[in-house]
């Protein structure tokens, strides 16, 4: 199921509220098991088996390791086994068509014959609901959580439909507390009912009018270098109030819930630096990321080298947990090589000799750059769009007459809007956390259009579904 559907909206939402504020203490986190069971089977039931598999298991693997007797052999055989199963379905499911078809192109170039080939159907939000497994099982593990007793309790930090397809990546010592008990006010599901207004509009009046801009000219088959910046640019915008239109719904709905998820953004585009654009971007990931892998590799303790090094693993690897392609491989080294880079450099850097506007427009420029592998489906297109973006290619007579088109409905405008809100110093995510009657009508204005919207286009997913 999608937050910006008739069925969510209208039906399932309205639905799950009163269920929820009608039912007591804790039978609440009964029907939020099962109404994310729902939310998440909505369209392929099966998924659902996987989910719960994934569950159980790291559920038993956190008893084993709160068992009276568990020593610390016990404990390290209980993590690992929570590891190794979780990453085991996670590798199967997400990579193992990737991998059987790079072995028949090795095969290919050797001479050898092919393999048939598995065609393993990829679950929607997989990532997400296995890294916060392990973030559960690696949280015990480390003491930093007390074991969960309650299956339920666990099963609906696991499968809590508002984080559940697409993030924020929740961590189970933030949620632990919340999940025994948490604060239901006016005040807070007033601003949490905001907060999902304002997400909702970022996807259905900015993301979804950019899609079919950023669409044609990555479909364009020799763009000229102003079309394929137009379209690069407008993708760059796309995926962002995309993903930040899903991460602001999550945190509102979760706080109609009383929960409190983590922001997910904070104005990536203005950052000054590739290192300071992970501290905005996708910040859940980044940060699981920073303690689940950077820090335990050894982070920056083991001298410059080790930590160019693991930048480069880490960021390689979160590349990979993006897609099972080569272009996200590339993506990832890319930023790894970036942040390995300015590491060296450290206060020296050739950003710190440039004005605050000029390392905000180089790095931005730079993001760019690294959309492109992320938004092309086979490095051979990335490397022909960046060839069109700095004139490197024949551009087919029809790319200036494309932006022409493109124009004329109003693309302009948006990635106008999409420009000023990306790089503002204000942010509405902020401003509607104390809500005033000035607004809340606007917020209801917008939400009005969005939903006018939402009926007149086409079924629309969200971009980090398919991650």
């Amino acid at each position: 199921m999608v937050f910006t559907t008739r069925i969510f909206v209208f039906y399932f939402l309205p639905l799950v509220l009163v269920l929820y504020y009608a039912l007591p203490g804790r039978r609440k986190n009964l029907l939020l098991v099962a109404a994310s069971y729902v939310f998440y089977g909505w369209y392929q039931p099966w998924f659902v088996l996987l989910m719960f598999a994934a569950t159980a298991i790291n559920y038993v693997c956190g008893l084993a390791m709160a068992h009276p007797r568990a020593d610390d052999r016990r404990r390290r055989l209980a993590v690992t086994a929570s590891v190794v199963a979780s990453l085991g379905l996670l590798g199967f499911f997400k990579y193992a068509t990737f991998f059987q078809n790079n072995v028949n192109g090795l095969l290919g170039i050797l001479g050898g014959n092919t393999l048939p080939v598995l065609q393993v159907a990829l679950p929607a939000g997989i990532s997400f609901y296995i890294f916060h497994c392990l973030s559960y099982t690696i949280d015990v593990y480390r003491r930093d959580a007390a074991p969960v007793r309650s299956f339920v309790d666990f099963a609906c930090f696991v499968a809590l439909f508002p984080q559940l397809i697409a993030g924020p990546i929740l961590r189970y010592h933030m949620l632990a507390g919340q999940l025994v008990s948490r604060a239901h006010t006016l005040e807070r599901f007033s601003a949490g009912v905001a907060i999902f207004m304002l997400g909702f509009g970022k996807k259905i009046l900015l993301a979804d009018k950019l899609a079919p801009l950023a669409e044609a000219v990555f479909a364009a088959e020799s763009p000229g270098a102003a079309a394929a910046w137009l379209g690069v640019v407008a993708y760059a915008f796309q995926i962002y109030f995309d993903f930040s239109g899903y991460s602001d719904m999550a945190v509102g709905l979760g706080r109609m819930l009383g929960f409190e998820f983590p922001r997910n953004f904070d104005a990536p585009y203005r950052a000054e630096s590739i290192t300071d654009f992970w501290r905005r971007w996708h910040i859940s990931l980044s940060s699981f990321l920073r303690d689940y892998l950077y820090i335990p590799l050894g982070g920056n303790r083991k001298g410059p080298r080790r930590t160019y090094l693991n930048l480069a693993v880490v960021m390689l690897l979160g590349g990979l947990w993006h897609g099972a392609a080569w272009t996200f491989v590339a993506w990832g080294a890319l930023h790894g090589g970036m942040l390995a880079f300015e590491r060296w450099r450290g206060k020296q850097s050739l950003y710190g000799r440039l004005p605050r506007p000029l390392r905000v427009a180089m790095t931005f420029v730079l993001v760019l750059i690294s959309w492109v592998f992320f938004r092309s489906a086979t490095l051979g297109d990335a490397v022909d769009y960046l060839a069109a973006m700095f004139g490197a290619s024949t551009a087919s007579a029809g790319s200036e007459l494309l932006i022409a088109v493109i124009s004329t409905r109003g693309s302009w405008l948006i990635l106008g809007l999409c420009a000023l809100l990306a790089f503002s110093p204000w942010q509405a995510f902020d401003s509607v956390q104390r809500l005033t009657w000035p607004k809340t009508i606007v917020l209801a204005a917008i939400f009005l259009w969005s939903l006018a919207t939402m009926f007149a286009q086409a079924y629309s997913p969200f971009l980090y579904f398919q991650f």
